[in-house]
């Protein structure tokens, strides 16, 4: 991968982030919007722009940004049209610009949206970078809930040590209306491994590997932005 950097005038790392993403969206487009800190930092200068008379769509990845988006003016469309550029966050970015993402349950949809989109751009803080994928030790399953139980089990066979996400005493819910396993990881050494034979369980949705799905991610270190890009 390829880097730049450029000084912005801000204070704020996510702030920095934002406004550099604006700068891959193009008037009368289709945007994807992401979840979490950085993706939302994204939709609010995003609207600024809208409001300032930029022509854009939206295709929002959870209910949540979905909400935010319409409250404050981006017009939302579904996928009927290819979306030009999809501007999300992640939790893990290893090297070779792979992901682990889903921390914040979104997953799913963030994957559908990313396969619609011609380009993906990933927004990070440098506490994000890691060596290699599962450095931070954690990474979300989305299973359906009729196959919980044996998913559990086969996810423990393979030595992960599944917990259900809770919300207070209850299950956390997906806006699919599944539910996540947070499998305990250590340094994945081979990621694509890991993803057939979690998709080989029945019942597995989605997992939070995003492997090969990021065509530029940029990092914030403080009021510094750095620009990565995937080599094809």
């Amino acid at each position: 991968m390829g880097a730049g950097s450029v000084q912005l005038d801000t204070t704020e790392p996510l702030d920095a982030l934002a406004r550099r993403a604006l700068g891959f969206v193009k008037d009368d487009t289709v945007v994807g919007l992401g979840a979490g800190r950085a993706a939302t930092a994204f939709v609010r200068v995003l609207a600024a722009r809208v409001r300032d008379g930029f022509r854009v769509r939206g295709v929002p990845v959870s209910e949540a940004t979905a909400q935010l988006a319409e409250e404050l003016g981006i017009p939302l469309v579904g996928l009927e049209a290819e979306i030009d550029v999809t501007v999300d966050g992640a939790d893990e970015v290893d090297p070779d610009l792979n992901l682990i993402k889903g921390y914040g349950g979104a997953l799913l949809r963030e994957r559908v949206v990313a396969a619609a989109s011609r380009r993906q751009v990933i927004l990070v803080e440098r506490d994000k970078l890691v060596p290699r994928l599962g450095s931070r030790g954690r990474l979300p399953v989305e299973v359906v809930p009729f196959a919980l139980p044996l998913c559990r089990r086969r996810l423990a066979a393979l030595g992960l040590g599944p917990a259900l996400r809770t919300a207070g005493e209850r299950p956390f819910v997906t806006d699919n209306g599944n539910v996540i396993l947070d499998c305990v990881v250590g340094s994945i050494a081979d990621p694509p491994g890991l993803e057939r034979a979690l998709r080989a369980v029945p019942g597995v949705v989605d997992t939070g590997l995003f492997l090969g799905t990021a065509d530029t991610v940029l990092v914030a270190d403080g009021t510094s932005v750095s620009e990565w890009s995937r080599h094809r």
